[in-house]
């Protein structure tokens, strides 16, 4: 059962279709063999111990959340447990994990199913004495050297990460050849974040760590282990401050840039009732804040980094002007959107003023204004838009969002002023990541969830809003994730196997260039797109 539930964004209950975010990640063949041992392993073995031998590798022997996140009642909150057997049953098309029906017996199926439902006692914590203690320095803050230690563009060198043996390689973007790879903590998950001079990139891990990698001097100069099950990272406009999003525990961890612990936010309700996963956190630059999506609560949360920031009303204001009323400073702490509905993932408005988001339950998404604090708007969307993942450009005059979707083959093309839905283009079939540069016509999608479409690349043409040409260099192998060189001159895409690679497109003539073997190569980053946040880049 390694790697139950998830991905990489990685995802992402109340439904069975709720459960795609769960099966994405650790889906390798052993999945299929440990199922086999849980089957196969003499009767007198107790499930527990099953479950440490055959789930641990991907969600920890505890059940906390390794590669996969953890695997408790409160996790599971929103996603019923016949839903959950049903899925260990029958799989589902759009996920990457095989169907058991034939392998294990119902009866195995309902205990397996109890056993992840059955709440751990005492629940894990971990705060600010954790988060403290676990801090390690290899290279002290003004030890190293203020210049590069190689020749490249530092502008146009990509992050590269290697999920299949956990590395990481720096790729120079002008000559298209590795500089250095290290070895990284165990399953990074979300894109690596960096300064905004380029020299800084954090890593975030399932398990909690966050690693300050020196790319100048190609060192990690810090870590330290946020949480116990992470979903990712943001770092600040100014690149003093790093914000932690949370599974477990439910927290939104603030640190200052050489990871020293600030603020540790248990995550809650207004009233204080219900706790929340965080579902990911993104930097608003032009606001001088955070934004955090909160799984469990219909509620968005926005934790401004500005010192000067004023104050947040916590209650009752009886008289404004005489200060009558309860105040909470405004310098990290958040300030609450109440929402329509949940928010799993979200993108922003080019002035950030609003965010576009959804829940993976699919079918709708939300409009939230971050200064009204309220939903204003719903979008039509169906199937399980990744909106996290979508991109905008000029379309006729009007500026247009374009998100992928998980469940269906399809990609939607959104008003940015009217929020209605312009145009629904047709992909082979459900995918995740979608890229454009502004320097560039086409935009590309991959269609990764699905089984039979793994290995195709959509090539749409952002003029025509028509599918220009469909990708397949490497057929029955899954193809995803593209990133431009700072010129927008080349499209990668990642051949995400063990044995794989980061294949090289012209993106003017979308002929395959070349090829740099990398080993699950899940995603790669260019410095120059990802800090001046160009057009076809996500967060």
């Amino acid at each position: 059962m390694k790697n139950l539930f998830h991905h990489r964004g990685t995802e992402t209950q109340g439904t069975a279709k709720s459960f795609i975010r769960f099966f994405s990640l650790c889906l390798c063949a052993s999945v299929f063999n440990g199922f086999v041992l849980l089957v196969t392993a003499h009767a007198a073995e107790p499930l527990p111990e099953l479950y440490r031998k055959h789930c641990g590798e991907c969600h920890g022997a505890d059940r906390f959340g390794l590669m996969g996140p953890a695997l408790l009642p409160e996790n599971l909150s929103r996603l019923k447990k016949d839903a959950a057997a049903a899925m260990i049953r029958d799989s589902r098309p759009t996920v990457q994990m095989p169907p058991f029906k034939d392998v294990l017996k119902p009866e195995e199926i309902r205990q397996l199913t109890d056993y992840i439902y059955t709440p751990v006692s005492p629940m894990p914590q971990w705060g600010e004495k954790d988060i403290r203690a676990s801090r390690i320095v290899h290279h002290a803050p003004g030890s190293l050297p203020d210049k590069p230690q190689f020749s490249a563009d530092m502008m146009n060198l990509f992050i590269v990460v290697e999920g299949g043996d956990h590395h990481v390689t720096v790729l120079d973007g002008d000559k298209l050849e590795p500089i250095h790879r290290f070895q990284s903590r165990f399953a990074l998950h979300g894109g690596p974040k960096f300064t905004p001079d380029g020299r800084y990139v954090f890593f975030a891990s399932r398990d909690g760590w966050i690693s300050k990698f020196d790319i100048w001097n190609l060192k990690v100069v810090a870590e330290a282990r946020a949480g116990i099950n992470t979903r990712n990272a943001a770092v600040s406009g100014d690149g003093k401050f790093v914000a932690v999003a949370n599974y477990l525990p439910h927290s939104l961890v603030l640190l200052d840039a050489d990871l020293n612990v600030l603020k540790v936010h248990p995550v809650k309700d207004k009233d204080g009732k219900q706790s929340s996963r965080v579902s990911a956190v993104y930097t608003a630059e032009p606001r001088r804040s955070f934004v955090a999506a909160l799984k469990d609560v219909k509620e968005a949360w926005e934790v401004s980094y500005d010192p000067k920031a004023p104050e947040i009303p916590a209650g009752v204001i009886h008289d404004f002007q005489y200060r009558e009323g309860a105040f909470v400073p405004g310098f990290l702490n958040p300030k609450r959107s109440i929402l329509d509905d949940y928010l799993d993932d979200f993108f922003f408005t080019p002035d950030y003023n609003e965010v576009m988001g959804a829940s993976r339950e699919g079918g709708k998404g939300q409009v939230v204004h971050l200064d009204v604090r309220r939903t204003i708007a719903t979008l039509d969307l169906p199937g399980m838009p990744h909106l996290g993942s979508g991109i905008t450009w000029m379309w006729q005059g009007r500026r247009v969002m374009a998100t992928p979707n998980l469940r269906e083959g399809l990609v939607s093309v959104i008003d940015m002023k009217t929020w209605k839905t312009l145009k629904q283009i047709k992909t082979p079939g459900p995918g995740f990541f979608m890229r454009s540069h502004e320097k560039t016509r086409y935009a590309w999608v991959d269609s990764m969830m699905s089984r039979e479409h793994k290995d195709t690349l959509t090539v749409i043409d952002k003029e025509t809003l028509e599918v220009v040409a469909q990708l397949r260099p490497a057929p029955g192998k899954t193809l995803a994730h593209i990133e431009f060189t700072k010129d927008g001159k080349y499209a990668l895409a990642s051949l995400w196997e063990n044995d794989g690679a980061v294949i090289v497109f012209d993106a003017a003539t979308l002929k395959e260039v070349k090829r740099i073997s990398a080993k699950r190569p899940v995603g790669k980053y260019n410095v120059w797109n990802k800090i001046t946040r160009s057009e076809g880049t996500s967060h």
